[in-house]
């Protein structure tokens, strides 16, 4: 995705559930997270998103029946042709790119100790993207994007189109959110 296109519509649609699938297909965005269903389902949800041209990023930690080791997101990777993963956890994100396949490290900020480390992990696992949660949180938006060198994305509670605009002002380079409104 080019910058151009970021700046224009910088949402990623987090499809939290089954019935947000459709949602998504026809939204205007151009990259979904997915965290619902399972195993059993993700060919025809990954399917149909691909073919709407969306990028699909699973969240291995969220769809039923994906395993946390190398080997389920080698399986991702080949199996359904996704875009990437989403993970918390720095072995998931190393055997990404491993596989072949982006990256985007979920962190939660929920003291300074954590954010601290997560940035050594970051450091060490180098996704390709970080996900701040939650979002609302601008001058910790503004120190992290100062302290890795990736994309970062932010979501969790942002409910309006001020709290995304906030979020972009600064320092996220896009807003991860399960509204379809913002689609």
């Amino acid at each position: 995705m080019t910058d151009v296109n970021k700046l224009a519509f910088p949402i990623i649609a987090s499809i939290t559930k089954p019935d947000q699938i459709q949602k998504a297909v026809t939204g205007r965005i151009r990259r979904v997270i997915l965290m619902t269903g399972s195993i059993l389902q993700l060919s025809s949800i990954v399917s149909s998103l691909q073919q709407a041209g969306k990028q699909v990023y699973v969240h291995t930690e969220m769809v039923g029946g994906i395993g946390r080791d190398s080997h389920a997101v080698q399986y991702l990777a080949e199996t359904y042709k996704i875009d990437g993963i989403v993970s918390t956890k720095s072995q998931a994100i190393v055997a990404a790119r491993q596989a072949g396949i982006s990256s985007i490290q979920r962190i939660f900020a929920i003291d300074s100790s954590a954010v601290e480390t997560a940035i050594k992990l970051i450091g060490q696992s180098k996704p390709n993207e970080v996900e701040l949660m939650p979002g609302l949180m601008p001058r910790i938006v503004g120190e992290l994007k100062q302290a890795v060198n990736c994309p970062l994305i932010v979501g969790g509670l942002i409910r309006s189109q001020e709290e995304i605009q906030v979020a972009i002002k600064s320092g996220a380079d896009y807003v991860s959110i399960g509204d379809s409104r913002f689609w």
